[in-house]
């Protein structure tokens, strides 16, 4: 194995092949002979794109060749944030550019659960299931503009439902089976779908889940769906539950319909709400549009992740979080898009890799999380799997560590580059990411995404370089929000982003750029800690405790506030059998002292059985302090958010006992 990566580290450059045959050199070339404009390298490219917004994205609409009835001349109107409109003519339908994509060479979909053989979906089968399901949705009366909303796992009929729903210019949202009730209502009813699809129960890790009883309280709650169509994974019996038809039935029905109707609707017409991870108030309903997405999704999947028709694009994802929506846009730049539903662990963690190997899946898109549970259990994929398949390994979601760098490079082939992204649901994709003609060094994302000015930025709101700053978007993106849902004046959508530098999306995190472009994610900028004058992301401490092989999982905190003194708790999750004693203790301190600073090493440290997770997997950072800080549980997180509720009792009671020992 290699020695300690440090980060900065050279680990992959670009073959000469690869760099001919990626699509920023074809991307390049033809802005060279259609627009007489000539770059050298990628930052002169990327200068260029934030500059000249309107003739950047024109050229992408026309070398992604997308399809639209109508274009018009203008490109944006009014660059303000908020507020810029782009394409205020165009008349398009993102559901009929994935389907301009069809071609009898390949497949459109690979599906894949814990009990099924592997599904192959042709584009014919594709069509003809999405005009059948279209015409359900007429009879169950949608229109353009009505919401359907979808409580499925990551099967075909999420995407069909998707493709449908869009193609008639109604407005779709998903949530995944494993929300509870509570967190779906909280989701839904701020939109007031009409039809909800949905599936009786599911598998995952074995066992199989049944949420017939969650349905009837989805129903209870949601007084304007119209019509229930549910697909029954399991067979249950569905006593209980009103207007609903089954899937099947719904598609056979309209059987007689084969293709699409594709409505064409403004750039800005809402195609799908996303929510962003609750962990105060309601979940934020996030409005995406048509073309925004459409742009954004083709230039980010083409010119970043470097996706090539016919590629076999996977990502790991529940249709709870944006990188579902990223997967099916994988195919508006041809690719056969891989579904797995189920547990990544089940029966082991090489399950994923397997699927990769047998599936000839070119690019495997994870998260942090799942390559640190590879790491802990010990497995070398390019020992067990012919992965010589595979070009590109993405990693969202959080921060990746140079840890897992390393691991990968020494686990998979040498040849594959390693893609971290980062973006946010909010702009439904990555604005930092891959360049396939720049190398890549240790803990690094590459740069700023084509279009997206994204800068650091210290407190007096100034861009600085090699320096830890706010993430900031300083220019507009496409993608960017149409508006919130039930958000009249932008009132909710403007303090979201814009309250702390005006006119500028500030986006929460920390992120730091060097000379080159390349930068690092230190965390949520409002969870980080500040301690004795040093700014520190939560992200590094993980990293390095979760490396000794006795810790699963961790959550730090620093409870600092004006008049408070500095006391920062670590909290671990041990393997089973172990305990924390003094000589564990003495390690995790003696090795963030070592690999981090003195700085780094926490007041106190406290073994749990479990931390505290959103449904979209993050750690409860926020809530946390806030708890122990002596706010109250209902003000400070949601559990109807939350994956694990009950892990926050051992914070409430260690709170009053915090509280006690202030007082005494």
């Amino acid at each position: 194995s290699m020695t300690n990566l440090q980060e900065g580290d050279l680990l992959w450059q670009p073959s000469a092949a690869t760099i001919e045959q990626a699509n920023l050199t074809r991307y390049i070339g033809w802005l060279a002979q259609h627009k007489g404009l000539h770059f050298a390298a990628y930052p002169e490219l990327w200068r260029w794109s934030v500059q000249n917004l309107g003739p950047f994205w024109q050229s992408i609409w026309d070398f992604c060749q997308i399809k639209a009835s109508a274009r018009g001349e203008i490109a944006l109107v009014d660059d303000a944030m908020p507020g810029a409109r782009w394409f205020p003519d165009a008349r398009l339908n993102y559901a009929e550019n994935i389907f301009a994509q069809s071609s009898s060479m390949r497949l459109s979909l690979l599906y894949e659960d814990e009990l099924s053989a592997t599904q192959e979906i042709s584009w014919q089968e594709l069509s003809a299931k999405t005009a059948a399901l279209q015409q359900a949705l007429l009879a169950a009366g949608v229109q353009k503009g009505d919401r359907v909303a979808a409580y499925l796992p990551n099967i075909p009929e999420a995407i069909i439902g998707c493709l449908a729903a869009a193609g008639l210019g109604a407005v779709w949202s998903s949530a995944s089976p494993d929300f509870g009730a509570k967190a779906v209502l909280d989701r839904f009813s701020q939109i007031e779908p009409k039809v909800l699809l949905a599936v009786d129960g599911y598998r995952y890790g074995g066992k199989d889940f049944d949420r017939v009883s969650t349905l009837q309280q989805l129903q209870a709650g949601l007084p304007t769906v119209q019509q229930t169509i549910i697909v029954p994974l399991l067979d249950l019996p569905l006593g209980g539950l009103e207007n609903y038809s089954l899937w099947a039935d719904a598609v056979r029905q309209h059987a007689a319909a084969t293709i699409p109707h594709f409505e064409q609707v403004p750039f800005d017409h809402p195609l799908w709400v996303l929510y962003s991870s609750g962990t105060t108030g309601l979940p934020k309903p996030i409005v995406h549009g048509h073309g925004g997405n459409l742009l954004e999704h083709a230039k980010s999947l083409t010119l970043h992740n470097d996706v090539h028709p016919g590629d076999r694009f996977f990502w790991f994802t529940s249709t709870g979080w944006m990188m579902w929506n990223y997967l099916l846009g994988s195919m508006l730049a041809g690719s056969t898009a891989i579904l797995y539903n189920g547990n990544p662990a089940t029966p082991t963690l090489d399950r994923l890799w397997d699927l990769a190997a047998r599936s000839g899946m070119t690019y495997f898109g994870l998260s942090p999380a799942y390559i640190a549970a590879c790491i802990n259990a010990g497995i070398h994929p390019k020992q067990q799997h012919d992965l010589s398949k595979l070009r590109v390994i993405g990693s969202t979601g959080a921060p990746l560590p140079v840890s897992a760098f390393q691991w990968i490079y020494e686990n998979v082939p040498a040849h594959v580059a390693l893609e971290s992204m980062s973006g946010g649901t909010d702009v439904c994709t990555a604005f930092v990411g891959g360049a396939r003609i720049q190398p890549i060094y240790a803990g690094e994302l590459q740069g700023a995404a084509l279009g997206a000015k994204v800068e650091a930025y210290n407190s007096m709101g100034q861009p600085v370089v090699n320096e830890v700053g706010e993430l900031v978007v300083s220019a507009p993106m496409p993608s960017m929000p149409v508006q919130f849902w039930n958000d009249p004046d932008g009132e909710r959508y403007r303090t979201s982003y814009f309250d702390v530098y005006p006119g500028v999306w500030r986006h929460g995190d920390w992120i730091k750029f060097n000379q080159r472009g390349g930068c690092v994610i230190y965390g949520r900028s409002d969870s980080t800690i500040n301690r004795k004058g040093i700014r520190m992301g939560t992200s590094e401490i993980y990293a390095c405790v979760e490396a000794i092989d006795q810790v699963l999982d961790s959550l730090v905190v620093d409870l600092e506030q004006l008049d408070h003194a500095s006391f920062m708790p670590l909290f671990v999750v041990l393997r089973e059998e172990v305990t924390l004693d003094d000589a564990l203790r003495r390690a995790i301190n003696q090795r963030l002292r070592n690999e981090l600073s003195p700085r780094h090493v926490p007041d106190a440290i406290y073994q749990v059985a479990e931390i505290p997770y959103t449904l979209s997997g993050k750690k409860l950072e926020i809530p946390v302090r806030r708890i122990l800080l002596g706010d109250d549980v209902e003000k400070a997180a949601n559990p109807g958010a939350m994956r694990n509720p009950q892990a926050l009792d051992f914070f409430i009671e260690l709170a009053s006992q915090l509280a006690a020992n202030q007082q005494s």
